[in-house]
Parts: C-alpha cells; structure tokens; sequence
C-alpha cells in the first residue's frame, strides 16, 4: 500500500486546491491518501527572531515527518496575486527551516487551479522553477482551469481535462 499524501495550498475551508488534490490522490492505485488541510496547523508567521526564540513549531515537525513518511506527493497551489497562498508559503518557510529538501526527494504530481481561465498557471510555474531545488521529483504537472465549470462532485467533467489529468496520475503511479 503506497502512501499518498494530498495537500491543497490554501487554508480556505472550501478550497479547490485541496479538492482538486484530494481527487487526484484518489485515483492512484494500492494507495493510502493522507488530505493535509493546512488549517489543522498551528503555525505562527514565520521569522528569523521567532524561530531564534522558540525554535521550530510542533506542527512544523509533523508536516515534515508526514512528508517524509509518504511515497508520492500530490500537491495543488493555490494562487492569490500571482503567487503561493500566505498560508502555504509560510508552511514552505516552517518547513524548509527544517530540512531545506523540503519534498524529500519524493515522486509529484503538481498542479494548480483556479476560478479563472488560467488555472493558477502563474504559481504552477514558479513552483516548478523552484521546487526541483528544494527536493521535489515533479514527475508531471497539470492546470485546472475554471474549476467551477470543469469539475463536479464526481470529478473533472470536461473529457480532454479528464484524459489529460490521467495521465498524469498515470505518470505519478508509475513513478513511485
């Protein structure tokens, strides 16, 4: 049984990150899906004096040990202005204090959506820049766009999005 760990980057209660993530993580095979929901979290606005002062948080600590724990990763970024959700980027920061390979080295699926038509396509590439240095395997990458109109409860409705994105699971499968 692999272990999946689905995480959307937001802290929205009803984000389509997660959701999106959550889907994905799903569909792969012989798994065990653990949903990080970055609310579960406590972990304050991250600083050079905090972190001097009381160290690392507890939650910091347990995200990471999940991270390092799981097979494959499936990840979906939120995008707010054109970047991470302050909620994920201050996770990331907690994290790479930690273990500056803050994915492990471990096989991704990366993806992003969004309401809009783009579909998070601004963060999905700067994560792809940047976290291969930071010890992400990014095995494929998929943009959702138009949430609200391509995915229902049962999953992703439009046929062309539906194939492509299993492919990409495929991909991940395959990989871990």
């Amino acid at each position: 049984m692999k272990k999946i760990i689905a995480l959307g980057g937001s802290n929205s209660k009803t984000s389509i990150n997660k959701t999106l993530a959550t889907y994905a993580a799903n569909q792969i095979q012989d798994s065990e899906v653990t949903i990080i929901d970055l609310n579960e979290y406590s972990l304050p606005l991250y600083g050079p004096d905090l972190e001097k002062e009381k160290g690392i948080p507890q939650d910091a600590n347990k995200l990471n040990t999940q991270l390092e724990e799981a097979d494959g990763l499936v990840v979906s970024l939120a995008e707010h202005n054109g970047s991470y959700s302050v909620a994920f980027k201050n996770a990331f920061d907690w994290l790479s204090r930690i273990d500056q390979k803050v994915w492990k080295n471990k096989p991704m699926l990366l993806m992003a959506t969004s309401p809009g038509g783009r579909g998070g396509a601004t963060v999905l590439q700067a994560a792809k820049t940047s976290f291969p240095h930071l010890g992400a395997q990014i095995v494929a990458d998929f943009s959702l766009p138009s949430f609200h109109n391509n995915f229902s409860e049962t999953g992703i409705t439009d046929d062309a999005l539906k194939s492509e994105l299993d492919q990409k699971i495929n991909q991940l499968q395959n990989a871990i």
